[in-house]
């Protein structure tokens, strides 16, 4: 009788085994919580009033997820939120989607290999990133918006300007090194000491933790958080080695490439404790940009400003795009 119980315990044991493969079960419980996590934002951006979007593109070559605004109210102006490397935009924008959501009629894409978004066009380009949501918000009907772009979303932002002119109204550049000379591109990246590849593509939690360490200068956050938490969030990433390629791209631009000074107003914002692309960057970039720029520092935070200070991030996005003239 005891072994008869016990089989019939054990057999949807070794049925569930079977189901998950190699997987070991601490890799699916992990990678089970940050879905639930991302799962969550997903129901508190639509408590923001934004639905996602499938855009197809490029004859479906390329498709593209778009959290947008459910009603779009002609008295205010429309906000496209472009993210960085770590994970999906979700994640990049959670602490300020409610603020910005109550004065733009906000449009958050995916870029392209981050999240669900895709493509089988083997171009690997910012200017591709940047014609990508262009394309796609173009095919939701949204012909003018403002531009606000965090870090490797920076890049993908200017090219949108420069290559959208019509479309782009105004621009706000956080953390992005934009012009930046490659030999002293080149100088950082050796003075970092680590792989820019796997620091923005990590693939072990002491990656993701040094990742921390360098871009929020007010809280080591990485040391409170598990282990077992961070390889989920490892796990639950896709398209690793198209991310890889992405970085790779960004790393070897040819040291003549040409970013024009844009014809749009634009609004620069560093954290004065920036780490990733040193405050000089910002003013470098500030005097290419000339008389229809300006820039704003903020106190005692590093490169993810928008963690350590969305309140502040918030308020200069929106008095500079809500200003008339």
């Amino acid at each position: 009788m005891f072994s008869s119980m016990y089989s019939l315990w054990l057999h949807p044991l070794f049925f569930i085994r079977k189901i998950i493969s190699l997987q070991s079960l601490d890799g699916v419980v992990n990678r089970f919580l940050v879905t639930f996590a991302d799962a969550i934002l997903s129901v508190y951006f639509r408590y923001c009033g934004l639905s996602l979007s499938t855009v197809r593109i490029h004859n479906n070559q390329t498709t593209m997820y778009i959290w947008a605004a459910n009603q779009c109210n002609s008295n205010k102006p429309n906000l496209v939120l472009v993210h960085g490397f770590g994970g999906n935009s979700k994640w990049q924008f959670i602490l300020q989607v409610t603020q910005l959501t109550r004065d733009f009629n906000v449009y958050i894409p995916d870029l392209v290999f981050f999240g669900d978004s895709y493509s089988s066009i083997p171009d690997r380009s910012v200017r591709f990133q940047a014609k990508c949501v262009c394309d796609g918000l173009k095919k939701m009907g949204v012909a003018k918006f403002s531009v606000y772009a965090i870090s490797y979303g920076g890049f993908v932002g200017y090219r949108m300007a420069e290559e959208h002119e019509e479309m782009v109204e105004k621009l706000v550049i956080v953390s992005s090194g934009i012009v930046c000379k490659q030999d002293r591109k080149l100088e950082h990246v050796k003075n970092i000491g680590r792989s820019v590849v796997d620091l923005l593509v990590p693939k072990t939690p002491e990656d993701l933790r040094v990742l921390c360490q360098m871009t929020i200068q007010k809280y080591d956050v990485g040391r409170w958080i598990p282990d077992f938490f961070l390889w989920g969030f490892i796990a639950f990433e896709c398209c690793m080695k198209e991310k890889e390629e992405l970085v790779l791209d960004l790393l070897n631009e040819k040291p003549d490439i040409v970013y024009p000074v844009l014809t749009q107003e634009t609004l620069l914002i560093w954290g004065d404790k920036d780490a990733v692309f040193p405050l000089d960057w910002g003013h470098q970039l500030h005097r290419h940009l000339g008389g229809k720029s300006k820039i704003e520092i903020i106190k005692n935070v590093g490169h993810a400003i928008n963690f350590e200070a969305p309140h502040s991030l918030n308020q200069f996005i929106t008095s500079f795009v809500s200003a008339s003239g």
